[in-house]
């Protein structure tokens, strides 16, 4: 029997590494699955303060353009706040789209731009999307960690039994995000 007591006790340390490490996989998963759902809240609160800042930019833009303060308004009362990642992004996507049409339209009316309510709103404007996008950079990378840990082995074993499955990257263009122009440096003289 004393012949067989380093098989036994290589065999025990084999099972007790084994199943430390199950357990300590399957917790990184909840820990993860957590980490996003906190992530998406910041993004969650941070998307309906922008919301709920628009009934102001509409007061703000209706003496000046009414029919694109209706069409604003038209737009932000079909939004439901959906938890889908994927619906969320379409829905504030279009949001987006409004309100960047807003700004682009205050450029049209100096009088507008120069009013100290439009510019207060404009300010905290930013100060919200770039709220947004901290949060989404936090959530990003929290998916970022648990997709590689659904798809990498021997952890995707884990994650096949417990249903885990990769989740989607919270991507948005946000209202205040302006495009770069490109600059051509090719010479066209010869």
């Amino acid at each position: 029997m004393s012949s067989l007591a380093p098989f036994v006790m290589i065999g025990g340390f084999i099972m007790f590494v084994s199943i430390a490490w199950y357990i300590n996989t399957y917790n990184r998963f909840v820990k993860y699955r957590n980490r996003i759902e906190e992530a998406w809240s910041g993004i969650d609160v941070a998307l309906r303060r922008r919301f709920n800042l628009i009934p102001n930019l509409i007061r703000a833009i209706e003496g000046y353009a009414k029919h694109e303060a209706e069409v604003l308004d038209k737009e932000s009362t079909r939004f439901t706040g959906s938890a889908d990642v994927p619906d969320r992004m379409a829905e504030e996507s279009r949001l987006s789209n409004s309100i960047n049409g807003l700004l682009a339209l205050a450029e049209d009316y100096p009088d507008l731009k120069a009013s100290k309510n439009f510019f207060s709103l404009q300010q905290t404007l930013n100060d919200i999307e770039s709220d947004i996008q901290n949060a989404r950079n936090r959530f990003n990378g929290s998916v970022r960690r648990y997709n590689t840990l659904v798809e990498s082995f021997p952890s995707s074993y884990i994650a096949g039994k417990y249903n885990y499955t990769r989740k989607e990257y919270f991507t948005l263009e946000l209202a205040t995000q302006r495009e770069m122009t490109s600059v051509d440096f090719s010479s066209s003289s010869k």
